[in-house]
This record gives C-alpha cells, sequence and structure tokens, in this order.
C-alpha cells in the first residue's frame, strides 16, 4: 500500500536540482515582452487614451488599447461577473488598473513606451471604505449597477431576538482585517501564442477552465479553440486563482500576431490581487452558565473595483462567521462592496481568516468576562456529531472537541507560563471551521499503456502543495500498480479533463475521488481480459504490484504490459468522475453549505516584550481532521506551512493605501515571515477516523486559527486585546499604555 505512507514528492529531485518547468523560466520561439501601462488615480473619467507615439518606437510590435476591442473582440470578463474591462475604456477603478499594453522584442523597449503613451483623465470622487460605500449617495465604482454592493450573502436561523432575550449577558464586539498580499514566490506569468482560429496559453494559474472560458469569450473562439497549458507553480495560495493576466496577454498577442509574455513585478502583484479587508462585528447571547443562545455578525468586505472571487467570499465568510459552535439563533449580513481599490481575491482559507480572526476572539473575551477557562467555555459550546447546525444542515464527521483538546494538551495549557520581567508570557486556542466548494465538479482520465505504466490524465495545479505526489499514491493503490509506473501529466485543456479550480483544499478529495471511480473502470477492463486468458471469473482475480493473478495464488502472476500484449491492446483508457451535491437558500442561508467540513485548531504560547511591544511565539502545536492520511510527511508540512503562512497577517502583513495608492508595495516595506518567525517549538497532528476510506484536504485547516491563538495568548499574557489585525509592536505598546492610564 502506498496510502499512508510517508513517501517523498515525486518531483522532488526537480525541485532541488532546479529543472522543475515554473512558467517564469519558460520561452516560446518568437515571443515579444509586454509591460502595462497603469492608471494614476483611483478614480476618473478616461478621456484620451493616446498610444501613436509608442507605436513608432523602434522595437515595439503592438500596443493595446480599449480602441481594439469591437467585433473582433470582448472587452469585458470574469470569473463571477463579467465586470472587469481588458483594459480600461470609459474609467479607472483603482490606482493601477491596466489602460494600455505594449508588446516589444525586449522588455526595455516595452518600458520606455509606456512613457510615450498620452493619458488624459478627469478624477471622480473616490470611495475607499466599504462601509461608506455602503451608504446611500456614496460615489458609485459601476455607475451602470446603481449600487456598491457587489454580493451579499444573508443567513436566518431561529429567532435571534429571541434569543438575545434568554442571555444572561449580550457581547458586542468590532474586529478588523486588512488587506494582505498573497505572495506566492513566483509571480505571476503568461505566455499567449493566437493565431487566427485558435489560442495557446502557457500560465501560472490555479484555475485552468475558467481560465480558458474567459479566454474564449475575449477572444471570441470556441472554448475548444482555446488552450491553457500549467507547468508547476512557485506557490498560489489563492492569488492565482481563477482569472488574472490571461485575457490581456492573449488580446496583445493576437493583435501583435506574435506570442507575448508578460510577467508582473513584486509592485505589480500588489494591485493585481490583495486578501480581502473586513470589519467584522459580532454580538453573542450567553447564559450565565457559558451556553451560547445567539449570534449576530455584520460583515462588510472591500471586494475592491471588480468582482473576482468577492462572491464567493462574502458566502463562505457569512456562512462560517458563526463559527463550529451550537447556536439556537443566528442572523449574518455578510455584504460585498465595490471600492476604488484593487480588486480582492481569493487568500489562503477564503473568508474564514476574517471570521475566525472574530468569533474566536470574542470567545476569550466572553469566557474571562464569565470566569470560565477559554478551552472549557469552547468545549461546553462545540457542536457534536450529528447536530443541527446554523444552516439546517446535520453536522456529521465532527471532531472540533477532539482537535481543541488536542491543541491545548501538547503546548501544556494547565501548566502556568512563566513570565520574568519585561517578558510576559500566556497561551491562546482558536479553532477553525471551513467549508470547501460545493457544489463541484472533477474529473480524471487513466490511461495503462503497452509498457506496464500507467498515466494520470486530471487538472489539480501543483503548486508546492504535492498534489502529485499525493495522486500518484491514490492512484497507484487504486489500481494496484506500482507507484514508481505512475505518471501524473501536467495540466492542459486539450488532454487533461474538467477540474474546477485548485483551490477550497479540495484536490486531494475531488481529484483523488475521480481517479479512484476511474480505477474501478480501468480494474474491470484488466480484470475482463485476464479472465478470458485465465478462464477464471473475474472476480476470482486480482491486481497486485501491477500483476494479474488469482487470489487464492502466490507469486507474481501475470504483468499488466503481458496481459495487454496477449490481447493485442496497445493500451486501456478509463475516465471518472467526482461531483458533489448543496446549496444554500439565497434568502436564509438555509440548506448544505459544503460537501464536508474542514477542521482545524492551534495552540500558541507567547513571550510579550512590555518595553519594545514585540510579540515572540515560543511554541504552536497545530491540529487538522484529515478523515484518512494519504502522506503523513505532506499533512505535517501543510499543517505547519499553514502556522507559518499565519503569523505574517498575524503579527506584521498589512497593505497600507494613502488615497488608493499602495505605499508598500515590496519586502522592504512589506515583511512576510521568515525563519527567524518561527515558533522554536512548533508541532503538528492529524486526527484520523478508523475505518475512512475518502480523504479530505488539509490546505488551509490550521491557517485562520494563527491570528486569534496569538491575540488570545497575548491577552492572557498582558491583560490587552488587540482587535484590529495586525498585532504589531506598536499597537501592543499604545494598548499598554491606555492600561496603564486606565488602572490609574
Amino acid at each position: 500500500m502506498n496510502v499512508g505512507r510517508a513517501i517523498p514528492y515525486v518531483d522532488a529531485l526537480e525541485r532541488v536540482d532546479g529543472s522543475i518547468g515554473f512558467t517564469i523560466n519558460l520561452e516560446v520561439p518568437g515571443m515579444l515582452h509586454a509591460r502595462v501601462l497603469r492608471s494614476s488615480s483611483s478614480h476618473a473619467r478616461l478621456l484620451k487614451v493616446d498610444a501613436s507615439r509608442a507605436e513608432h518606437l523602434p522595437g515595439v510590435v503592438a500596443v493595446l488599447t480599449h480602441a481594439d476591442f469591437g467585433p473582433e473582440m470582448e472587452l469585458l470578463y470574469g470569473g463571477m461577473k463579467g465586470d472587469q474591462p481588458v483594459v480600461a475604456r470609459d474609467k479607472v477603478r483603482y490606482v493601477g488598473e491596466p489602460i494600455a499594453v505594449v508588446a516589444a522584442e525586449d522588455p526595455e523597449t516595452a518600458e520606455s513606451a509606456l512613457s510615450l503613451i498620452e493619458v488624459e483623465y478627469e478624477d471622480l470622487t473616490p470611495v475607499f471604505d466599504p462601509y461608506e460605500a455602503d451608504t446611500e449617495g456614496s460615489p458609485l465604482v459601476h455607475d451602470e449597477y446603481g449600487t456598491n454592493v457587489c454580493s451579499y450573502f444573508k443567513l436566518r436561523h431561529g429567532d435571534v431576538e429571541a434569543g438575545f432575550a434568554e442571555a444572561d449577558r449580550v457581547f458586542e464586539h468590532r474586529f478588523y482585517s486588512p488587506a494582505a498580499q498573497q505572495f506566492p514566490l513566483e509571480p505571476h506569468v503568461t505566455i499567449a501564442s493566437v493565431d487566427d482560429g485558435s489560442a495557446t496559453l502557457w500560465s501560472s494559474t490555479q484555475a485552468p477552465y475558467p481560465v480558458r472560458e474567459s479566454v474564449a469569450k475575449v477572444l471570441k473562439l470556441p472554448e475548444d479553440k482555446v488552450r491553457i497549458v500549467v507547468p508547476p507553480l512557485g506557490g498560489g495560495y489563492g492569488a492565482k486563482n481563477f482569472v488574472k493576466l490571461e485575457p490581456m496577454v492573449a488580446a496583445i498577442a493576437r493583435k501583435a500576431g506574435r506570442p507575448v509574455r508578460l510577467a508582473l513585478s513584486t509592485e505589480e502583484e500588489f494591485v493585481t490581487v490583495t486578501k480581502h479587508p473586513a470589519t467584522v462585528k459580532i454580538k453573542t447571547g450567553v447564559k450565565a452558565d457559558g451556553t451560547i443562545t445567539a449570534r449576530k455578525v455584520d460583515i462588510h468586505w472591500s471586494g475592491g473595483a471588480y468582482a473576482d472571487t468577492t462572491p464567493p467570499v462574502a458566502r463562505g465568510g457569512g456562512v462560517t462567521a458563526t463559527g463550529p459552535y451550537r447556536v439556537p439563533h443566528a442572523w449574518v449580513d455578510s455584504r460585498a462592496m465595490y471600492t476604488n481599490l484593487p480588486q480582492a481575491g481569493s487568500f489562503r482559507g477564503l473568508a474564514v481568516n476574517q471570521v475566525v480572526w472574530a468569533y474566536e476572539s470574542q470567545m476569550d473575551i466572553i469566557a474571562d468576562a464569565l470566569g470560565m477557562d477559554p478551552l472549557e467555555f469552547r468545549l461546553h459550546n462545540l457542536i457534536d456529531e450529528g447536530e443541527e447546525w446554523v444552516t439546517g444542515e446535520r453536522m456529521d464527521d465532527s471532531h472540533y472537541k477532539d482537535l481543541i483538546r488536542e491543541v491545548a494538551d501538547k503546548i501544556g495549557w494547565d501548566e502556568p507560563s512563566r513570565s520574568e520581567g519585561n517578558l510576559k508570557r500566556g497561551k491562546g486556542l482558536g479553532v477553525t471551521l471551513k467549508s470547501t466548494i460545493t457544489p463541484s465538479t472533477s474529473r480524471a482520465s487513466l490511461k495503462l499503456d503497452a509498457t506496464g505504466t500507467l498515466w494520470v490524465f486530471a487538472s489539480s495545479v501543483e503548486m508546492g502543495q504535492g498534489v502529485k505526489t499525493v495522486l500518484s499514491q491514490m492512484a497507484a493503490d487504486a489500481v494496484g500498480v506500482p507507484l514508481e509506473r505512475v505518471r501524473i501529466v501536467d495540466p492542459d485543456t486539450s488532454i487533461t479533463p474538467y477540474d474546477m479550480t485548485t483551490s477550497s483544499s479540495r484536490s486531494t478529495f475531488s481529484s483523488g475521488g475521480a481517479i479512484r471511480n476511474a480505477a474501478e473502470s480501468l480494474k474491470a477492463q484488466l480484470l475482463e481480459l485476464a479472465s478470458e486468458i485465465t478462464e477464471q471469473a473475474p472476480t476470482d482475480i486480482e491486481i497486485v504490484d501491477g500483476f494479474i493473478r488469482s487470489r487464492n495464488a502466490t507469486g507474481e502472476g501475470i504483468p499488466l504490459a503481458e496481459l495487454l500484449q496477449r490481447n493485442d491492446r496497445d493500451e486501456l483508457f478509463a475516465e471518472g468522475s467526482l461531483e458533489t451535491q448543496g446549496g444554500l437558500d439565497p434568502e436564509t442561508g438555509q440548506g448544505k453549505a459544503s460537501d464536508h467540513w474542514h477542521q482545524g485548531a492551534g495552540a500558541a504560547e507567547v513571550e510579550v516584550d512590555t518595553e519594545t511591544g514585540k510579540v515572540t511565539v515560543l511554541r504552536y502545536h497545530a491540529a487538522s481532521y484529515v478523515s484518512r492520511v494519504i502522506n503523513p510527511t505532506n499533512v505535517r508540512l501543510q499543517n505547519e506551512g499553514n502556522v507559518v503562512y499565519g503569523l505574517g497577517p498575524a503579527l506584521f502583513e498589512e497593505i497600507i493605501f494613502d488615497r488608493g495608492r499602495v505605499v508598500n508595495p515590496n519586502l522592504d516595506s512589506y515583511p512576510i515571515p521568515s525563519l527567524e518567525d518561527v515558533p522554536e517549538n512548533l508541532t503538528s497532528s492529524a486526527l484520523e477516523s478508523p475505518d475512512a476510506e475518502v480523504p479530505y484536504g488539509v490546505g488551509e485547516n490550521t491557517l485562520p486559527s494563527v491570528a486569534p491563538a496569538v491575540a488570545n495568548a497575548v491577552f492572557r499574557a498582558t491583560g490587552i486585546r488587540i482587535y484590529d489585525l495586525p498585532i504589531t509592536p506598536e499597537k501592543v505598546l499604545r494598548a499598554l499604555r491606555a492600561k496603564k492610564e486606565q488602572s490609574r
């Protein structure tokens, strides 16, 4: 068996020796280099775009502006709404919006040509705050919609006012999460080659099929005439989910008549996609014994100028805003607003980071006010197996209590923290509930060739998370071939079948499930062929380690390659799919929100220097429920990688805007976690169910708990509560001074 074993990544050697074929390293013969002219205004009518001087610069082959769109190309695209122009036409809606694209023989010429393009603006009043955007008379980001509401999710369960009436105490708080950058080390990069009737794009995307759909729409081509090839990614974290550069690069490639490459700079990444800033107002009623009676949540998300993945963010954050708790009466309003900022999109732990920050911080506040231990308060309210949740669905396979006990035990929750002088120590907890895309579809194909090699065709993207390894292990066991005989084909829409997207921690479950179903079909064919040769019933035959043999026999049997040869077959082919079902009533949020739930917890011990305000995470334990572990090493890397990634937004990551302009778009002013920030004692664990056969994803389970676990530990160390992320030294010192002044 390969499943359950800590097998090294199948592409480990390529990663180490640098031969792995990232898109950033790809070159296509005759390709041009593109650069983008971007808006300097956050909100303005576009009066003039004159590219004539740039077009005459030696070395410039083509310049793309809004004038190039009409009968032959569609200007607007968008994964959720068709609201985003390839380049701005009537007005610009954020600083950094593309206005024109230059394709030249070399990057330097393309860059020089940008300064030759004349642009005239008529400035309009911008709106940056989602609450302001939600008021009557606010400037409209999209005049044609008549509102700045991009998406609105509602959840209504029970009678929330009656629930508050039952409460002995009611708590209300406001929490804020700022914009942040996903920051994959490989930037967005796309190469496009377009001729009269077809297009091929090589792109660093997490979603080849949604990209194909959007590019086909822009180029006005049938989808089967657009090919999207996706090499391994140098990180994604949601930044490369759905559609980003591809329509723009395809359009300039069509105009130029040659392949065109565009790779973004770090500064451009900050105006291409961000994490959604969110303000969460949460009101919770509890009885004197700590029982939650009601919870009401209001969330305002800043979606930026265009929809991108904002609608699923409003839904995903709204549906999980009450947490994995027994809440008999719930009311959630989750509004995502258009604002004059760069569009926000998927961020690892989509939408859940922002709401877990709120409800897990408030859980500690309430526990402290009631004089209860934060662990016991959670255990008293966490939902149990089979109980009804706020969507009306039953919570099956619920393991939140086991997870929170596990992390608490691993950091010695009941042992006192030792503080010395100005170095104060404390411990904190957090628990996470996260949905996965429901409904969703994944398909996979398997081919067994004449050499006995099993080829796996699936469109799940390898982006450092080890999906090639996990799918190889699952395919090998499902068919019955040695792992070394399995080959995973990189996503290519001309040969790999449909998959919705590599996001939402769904690939192991969805693509893996499709592979298992395809394997059943392939095995049936093999057993039928073997039955004819061996004159045994298919039920009396098995496939083990690449051999056909009788179930009651010993020895190797007939190699699969020989079986095909003896039946005059060059190959066998099988297809499989996995589709999940679900959905919510748009007025009440009742129904089935998720096929299954991703569950995680974290516990931190921190040290706070009360003289400098610096917070150091000394130890951290992360735990996730995985149903069944495919690769223990991979699970550990995901669990602990989540923690390291989560420390950035918790402690120092924040995009700072000045009137819509990003003022810290580089690593010198936007720090991300380094080895020095990793807790000296970082551990993790994975909880399995003994009889489970279907694995769940672990790519995001332990990330959202990081910030509240750290904040709760800071409170237990110092008595100060931080409500706005990140937990910077300046905020800590201000809170300490305020606490000192209040105590006088």
